[in-house]
């Protein structure tokens, strides 16, 4: 069961939260923003119900409140970002810009983070470029929890992977997507609900298939997208690796099994061989391949085309990447943010924790 809370309520208190940890006025509105696009968007996963898990961070000294966020290499077009262990949500707002900016100078602009915390969802950061009539991409790893295929190892994160494209009169294409068969944060979400998982997404620490939404656990695997290598996890665990490479090797972060973990009550790897988390940032400014408002209008009849693919039977019609979430936006604004009672009781303890009132349900 879930209850409704409006979109102000919730922002308020996920701010206030942000700033009793010692954030400043604007890290803590850009950490709020951040967090709240997620529940909008409908992915509950990575939105107010992480809340408690960057406070725990925080309180295990593993979360900087005010980092000194700065550039340590950079060229006309690209840049390494050190995020000083600074909240991702935080971190990966001022990386993009970077990464934005140096695209207005040069066409393109590319981002990689170390240093950094888990960054929230992919598709928010990716989605600034989209204002500045660029494309935006956005990518993060994380920690262990996924075996490459044939193997009884975790040794890559879900590790997401979001494009951002503009049209014109068309709603922007947005695809956000994890690398695996599904984010862990679904995982959690079926937890919480004490729900068997779908054939696919896990196997047990021997290899086996498995439905057990708490096969994690007992040193059970995500698998990579495609579940098996006969349905193409081959591909998936490629995509999950470049997304490993990109964040963190080419950063000097942290990559492979040596990831930082979420969970502050998990143990941190030993012998890292960088810092903290990766991202990777990209812009490119369309008009640095093409007029703008041509590529736009060419966006609205791509568009357009695929909306209006015939459907299969059985099916209401087709959408493109980014249109379910447009849809959600446009529902929650109205109706509510629903949460379920299990991270409302954990959002009231944090409320407590930081003497916070927690903001009532919609009537």
């Amino acid at each position: 069961m879930s209850i409704k809370f409006t979109y102000s309520s919730l922002y308020t208190f996920i701010q206030q939260v942000f700033l009793k940890i010692g954030c400043s006025e604007k890290d803590a509105k850009t950490a709020a923003d951040t967090l709240i696009s997620a529940d909008m968007r409908g992915v509950d996963s990575h939105g107010v119900a992480r809340l408690s898990g960057y406070v725990r961070l925080w309180e295990a000294n593993r979360v900087k409140a005010n980092p000194v966020i700065k550039i340590v290499h950079e060229t006309s077009s690209t840049a390494v970002v050190d995020g000083d262990s600074g909240l991702g949500l935080v971190v990966a707002h001022f990386a993009m810009n970077v990464a934005i900016e140096k695209a207005k100078n040069c066409g393109t602009g590319w981002v990689s983070v170390k240093n950094s915390n888990h960054f929230g969802i992919a598709g928010t950061h990716a989605m600034m470029a989209l204002s500045h009539d660029m494309i935006g991409m956005a990518m993060t790893n994380g920690s262990a929890i996924v075996a490459p295929t044939f193997s009884v190892e975790k040794l890559l994160g879900t590790n997401p992977i979001a494009v951002a494209v503009p049209s014109g009169k068309e709603q922007p294409f947005v695809a956000d997507f994890a690398t695996t068969t599904a984010s862990n944060g679904k995982l959690e979400i079926l937890q919480r609900k004490n729900n068997e998982a779908p054939g696919g997404w896990l196997q047990t620490k021997n290899g086996e298939p498995t439905t057990d939404a708490h096969a994690l656990k007992d040193g059970g695997a995500l698998l990579p997208l495609g579940g098996d290598k006969e349905h193409g996890s081959h591909k998936g665990y490629a995509l999950g690796s470049i997304v490993d490479i990109f964040s963190a090797v080419l950063s000097g972060a942290n990559y492979g099994p040596w990831v930082p973990p979420f969970p502050a009550y998990i143990p941190m790897p030993e012998n890292g061989p960088g810092e903290g988390i990766g991202h990777f940032f990209g812009a490119m400014r369309i008009d640095a391949f093409r007029p703008a408002d041509e590529f736009k209008k060419n966006m609205d009849q791509w568009i357009h085309r695929f909306k209006n693919a015939k459907a299969v039977e059985g099916q209401e019609r087709v959408y493109i990447p980014g249109e379910p979430e447009i849809e959600m936006e446009k529902d929650r604004a109205e109706n509510g943010i629903p949460l379920l009672e299990v991270v409302i009781e954990d959002l009231k303890k944090i409320g407590e924790k930081f003497e916070i009132a927690f903001p009532e349900k919609l009537s």
